[in-house]
């Protein structure tokens, strides 16, 4: 029996493959707009299907609905087939399930408060870092009182009990000033009106759902309607950074399989880097290193290699590069520094050559059997098997009504939380007994935490996602320090 070469990413003066025990030491798709990234992404997400490896990919531009529909025979298509050698072309469609946290596209996606956390709520309010240390304490709070914090109303609740309560909490958690309260609670309301009001919330995101297998053995192609959402590029970076500290967080270590256990595309890369403080890069950093072990493969799709820090970079194994622009020294340096990222080949200079690329064509470099990158070849990239441009209306809502997931995440679920409990503090102080004085609320016992907890594992044993610690730090484990 032959011996399966890997993925066939296309052909340059040799056939370029990516090996899927190595397609977790993750990867870089780059180039400007118009070049082919798309392509090159959607072949990839193919492959990976194919082999029984799941996939999440954000649809930034409404055409990766495609991937759910066979393609068209085209000669041009054909052509390039026949170019690089690819005898077994065939058009199919591949199992998809779109996923929209506004749940006009998708099946709604959404999150509690707990688990967004209180560091990439900071990032995603702007807030300053007294205005981020008021958030911890408020955080802190809920889980010292058992409260639950799912969705806005929640917050916003925790946050006006500690302003109003602000002199009886300063001894434990600091000082909460009202002016810090104040800002917090504006931010709120202008995420709320970019559409965090609807991603917040239960039923939360299951990410074992985002790992499953469609028909015949495919792994499921999972898309996210990202078209809407990148007008709020804050909500979009903070939401994909979420989903990838969660998967962190829950997938045990299995060290280097022969595949990934999901493949992670980050459309638009450079949003999640942009504005961020150093000691959120670093974290970053070290999600993408450690990641690997759990099986994860994260590939970063963008303009411009310039776009990601280096200490990320270089961890990057696996790279597509599409033609790059040279026209402003910025977009110079962008050349020079993707030419140099690249295990030379003496056939040709790969700075002049990035300038040069026609569409659908890129400088591919993949690791080879011991993780050493090989040589950089200039390659015609394999045409893909299922339709290029968006899925129609019709087509997208026949992929939805035959998902698995069907009316399980579509409907809001308001459960007993932060909200209900203050209200029903107040409602009590408000009418107090007659003759005794009125008490301030004490506060719930450490006993009641530790059955909050255990009521929390029981739900999560029973195989949803509801519940989770909120004392649990976001970006996993390795930031509780």
């Amino acid at each position: 029996m032959q011996e399966d070469p890997g993925i066939f990413v296309g052909k340059g003066e040799r056939p370029v493959y990516l090996l899927p025990r190595l397609a977790n030491r993750h990867g870089l798709i780059a180039g400007a707009t118009g070049t082919g990234k798309t392509v090159s992404l959607q072949v990839l997400a193919e492959d990976f299907s194919r082999r029984g490896v799941p996939v999440f990919m954000a649809d930034v531009k409404g055409d990766l609905s495609g991937i759910s529909q066979a393609g068209k025979e085209h000669p041009k298509l054909r052509e390039r087939a026949e170019v690089i050698g690819l005898d077994d072309y065939s058009l199919e469609a591949f199992p998809v399930v779109f996923w929209d946290l506004f749940g006009k596209k998708g099946h709604r996606l959404r999150a509690t408060v707990s688990e967004m956390g209180p560091l990439l709520l900071a990032r995603m309010l702007g807030l300053n870092d007294t205005q981020e240390g008021v958030l911890y304490a408020v955080f802190k709070i809920a889980d010292d009182e058992g409260m639950l914090l799912l969705d806005m109303k929640d917050l916003r609740a925790l946050l006006t009990f500690a302003g109003e309560n602000a002199k009886a909490l300063r001894l434990e958690y600091g000082n909460i000033s009202g002016a810090s309260v104040g800002a917090i609670q504006r931010r709120l309301l202008v995420l709320e009106s970019e559409g965090a009001k609807q991603f917040m919330g239960e039923p939360a995101l299951d990410l074992f759902d985002l790992m499953r297998m469609g028909a015949s053995g495919y792994g499921n192609v999972n898309i996210l309607a990202a078209d809407q959402l990148m007008q709020t590029p804050k909500l979009y970076a903070t939401f994909l950074l979420w989903l990838l500290s969660e998967l962190f967080e829950e997938l045990p270590e299995i060290g280097d399989p022969d595949k990934p256990r999901l493949v992670f595309f980050f459309d638009e890369a450079h949003l999640l880097f942009k504005g961020a403080p150093r000691a959120l890069i670093e974290k970053i950093e070290q999600v993408v290193r450690l990641i690997r072990s759990k099986g994860v493969g994260v590939y970063f799709v963008t303009q411009n290699p310039l776009d990601i820090p280096d200490t990320i970079l270089g961890q990057l194994g696996n790279r597509i590069q599409h033609a790059l622009r040279a026209y402003t020294p910025r977009e110079q340096k962008a050349v020079r520094a993707a030419a140099t990222t690249f295990r030379e080949n003496p056939a040709f200079n790969a700075a002049d050559a990035i300038k040069e690329l026609g569409v659908g064509e890129a400088l591919v470099s993949t690791l080879g059997g011991k993780g050493i990158p090989g040589m950089v070849e200039r390659t015609l990239i394999r045409p893909p098997a299922s339709r290029l441009g968006p899925a129609t209306r019709a087509e997208r809502q026949a992929v939805m009504d035959e998902s698995p997931f069907s009316g399980r995440y579509d409907q809001l679920v308001d459960r007993h939380s932060a909200y209900e409990m203050l209200k029903e503090r107040a409602d009590n102080a408000a009418q107090p007994q007659a003759g005794k004085k009125k008490e301030t609320p004490r506060r719930s016992s450490n006993r009641q935490g530790v059955i909050e907890a255990m009521v929390k594992s029981v739900v999560r044993s029973l195989g949803t996602s509801l519940g989770r610690a909120i004392s649990r730090g976001v970006l996993g484990s390795i930031l509780k320090g």
